[in-house]
């Protein structure tokens, strides 16, 4: 085996070892911290629950819920299933949303609107969170129905599944972006 591939072999495992992956840095958010208690025929069983966002800030977003006997484990667990569902969402220059956009879970409904540089995020706690988890900077949101954090965090993740960009609705009609910039 060559040197080279030594080299590089080597790199490989001690990235790894040191949990340095090549993926980019990805910033954790904890919502809320659940106690969970569930009555058996022994007495009560103690848990938590832990609702996490992990984003990059560029586009990148994901939600995690997880549960387990400690907080810390319930973090972590979270933290992975968060990473397991990340989507990316189109973003445009002024760090807004492309276009109006409504999103349900359960009992709770999202609506979005883009909104003009300077704005901020305008939105509750747990919107908040993923929104600026995901990069939008500027964005106006209004959260109907249930606050729970658990139905916004993932009603807010439904609306932003839905965000499409000019370049990918063009690619769908069947147009060229030149066409539609043309009138």
């Amino acid at each position: 085996m060559s040197t080279e591939l030594k080299q590089v072999n080597k790199l490989k495992k001690t990235s790894r070892r040191n949990g340095n992956s090549n993926d980019e840095k990805f910033i954790e958010r904890l919502i809320k911290i659940g106690r969970v208690t569930k009555v058996t025929k022994g007495g009560k069983k103690l848990s938590f629950r832990a609702i996490v966002v992990i984003g990059d800030e560029n586009g990148q977003v994901g939600v995690g819920v997880a549960k387990a006997d400690d907080v810390v484990n319930a973090f972590k667990k979270a933290k992975t299933d968060g990473r397991k569902h990340l989507i990316k969402i189109p973003i445009t220059k002024s760090l807004s949303i492309p276009h109006r956009v409504t999103g349900n879970f359960g009992a709770c409904k999202i609506i979005m609107r883009p909104s003009i540089e300077g704005s901020g995020v305008i939105a509750g706690g747990a919107m908040r969170a993923v929104l600026e988890s995901a990069g939008i900077k500027n964005v106006l949101a209004k959260s109907l129905g249930s606050s729970n954090p658990h139905n916004v965090v993932k009603a807010t993740f439904n609306a932003l599944k839905e965000l499409r960009d000019a370049k990918t609705i063009a690619n769908i009609r069947g147009i060229s972006m030149s066409k539609v910039f043309q009138g």
